[in-house]
């Protein structure tokens, strides 16, 4: 397990002097709102995208309270995280839902703290063997937030074990999402729980996309050997996704004017505090596409073969932002019907299941809140 207290100690002359370096270098929308942009990386003009819509939609569940983190089983089913309840249940495609129960369910019970928007948060599988499920997840914990390590055996979870902790927490801006990168090693996103200066401080984990083993060690080949950090300047991401063709995708909640939807480089600096959106400011990396705060609130991505979905919150729809071969297209607006919602994830058929996530606090539930809904495109 990685402490994160005195070790962060001894990265911090190396990492400060690489990240200064680097700087020094060079409810419902609003009609008033601006509209949303997207940029190539290259600030050539977006390839319109031939239009796609939603030709198939139905419930899988309904009745769950205040899901927040989705991943797939590798027979099938879902298993997701239900942040105030402290809980996990197993969702089939056909809508059968189980309660996770064992040792580590119940542990979870005591170990898991929620209040404003932390509590038990994302998840992602590490890997399998046979029937047995690895699985890592975010919780808010009395003192801290941090990552746990568990396996289910059925619907049955394992002692849980600390793998990495002092990630610090606050009512907001937690962060909070897990995913397997393609390179094998877990990617965690944290927010700069309402302490802004730690989104720039190399030494903290908070404002950060961290990058680590499965238990909860710096990765190899990070930019600064020894630590976790794989990116910073960050307010609260809590979406992450890769391309085929390898580039790394990260959402990001704005402050006040943009939201944003990044190209993620190892090392890179995003900005918070300095900037919000785009700024074209030496030593900052600009989002490749940007929504005012009122359209978007992203939460969790899902990236597919030619396109990046994003769940918004308080823009209370589900965007659809295009892929080309050196940036993104235009965003346009799908699912405008279901209140807020809080993650997306494309399953093993190809369809997407959508949380919703009305029953947050923030929203107004409707019958059968909260739900996880699944479409198809055409």
């Amino acid at each position: 397990m990685l402490r994160w207290g005195m070790a962060r100690v001894r990265i911090w002359l190396v990492a400060v002097v690489l990240v200064l370096a680097g700087c020094t270098g060079g409810g419902s929308s609003s009609s008033s709102s601006p509209s949303p942009t997207a940029l190539s990386p290259t600030g050539s003009s977006p390839t319109p995208a031939p239009d796609v819509r939603v030709t198939a939609q139905d419930d899988v569940v309904t009745g769950l309270d205040v899901p927040w983190g989705i991943a797939f089983l590798p027979g099938g089913d879902a298993v997701v995280t239900l942040r105030d309840e402290k809980r996990l249940v197993l969702v089939s495609p056909a809508g059968a839902v189980t309660r996770v129960t064992g040792p580590g369910a119940r542990r979870l019970l005591d170990v898991v703290h929620p209040a404003g928007e932390g509590g038990l948060l994302g998840v992602a599988v590490l890997g399998s063997d046979g029937g047995a499920v690895d699985l890592a997840l975010y919780a808010t914990a009395a003192d801290d937030n941090r990552v746990l390590r568990a396996t289910l055996t059925g619907s049955s979870l394992g002692d849980l074990r600390p793998v990495l902790t002092g990630i610090h927490k606050a009512r907001n801006h937690d962060g909070g999402r897990l995913a397997v990168g393609p390179d094998g090693f877990l990617y965690v996103t944290t927010g700069d729980a309402n302490e802004r200066p730690d989104a720039q401080d190399p030494a903290s984990l908070n404002g950060k996309i961290l990058r680590v083993t499965a238990d909860g060690e710096p990765a190899p080949g990070n930019p600064t050997p020894g630590s976790p950090v794989w990116s910073l300047g960050h307010r609260n991401p809590q979406g992450l996704g890769w391309v085929p063709d390898g580039r790394m995708l990260a959402a990001e909640f704005g402050q006040d004017t943009w939201d944003e939807l990044n190209v993620i480089e190892p090392g890179a600096d995003y900005g918070w505090p300095v900037v919000e959106g785009r700024a074209g400011r030496a030593g900052f990396v600009d989002p490749v596409a940007q929504w005012a705060t009122s359209d978007a609130s992203p939460s969790g991505i899902a990236v597919t073969d030619d396109a990046v979905y994003l769940a918004a919150l308080r823009g209370e729809r589900l965007w659809r932002v295009p892929l080309t071969p050196d940036g993104v297209g235009t965003p346009r607006a799908l699912l405008t019907d279901l209140g807020r919602l809080r993650a997306v994830a494309e399953a093993p058929d190809g369809s997407l299941w959508v949380l919703t996530n009305n029953t947050d606090g923030r929203g107004t539930p409707r019958p059968g809140d909260d739900r996880i809904v699944r479409i198809t495109l055409g």
